[in-house]
């Protein structure tokens, strides 16, 4: 498994998930539930998404997009 994206909360990193999941890139969040037991710490980049090795790279493709606002879902 390798970290492609730090999210800035469980939301995020779920959004991006589904975004590669759409893309047929299995993703898994990671971390989403510790912002629950950090108590008055800033609740952000504790969750990451992770995609296995061999998607690497496309995925890292699809968040640049997303990153960076190009990001299109064709139907």
């Amino acid at each position: 498994m390798v970290k492609v994206f730090t999210a800035q909360n469980s939301i995020e990193a779920n959004i991006v998930k589904g975004m590669l999941e759409a893309n047929d890139i299995p993703a898994y969040v990671e971390g989403e539930y510790l912002q629950g037991a950090i108590g008055e710490l800033a609740a952000i980049d504790f969750a990451f998404v992770s995609v296995n090795e061999v998607h690497e790279s496309k995925a890292l493709n699809i968040i640049n997009e997303y990153e960076t606002g190009s990001y299109s879902i064709s139907v």
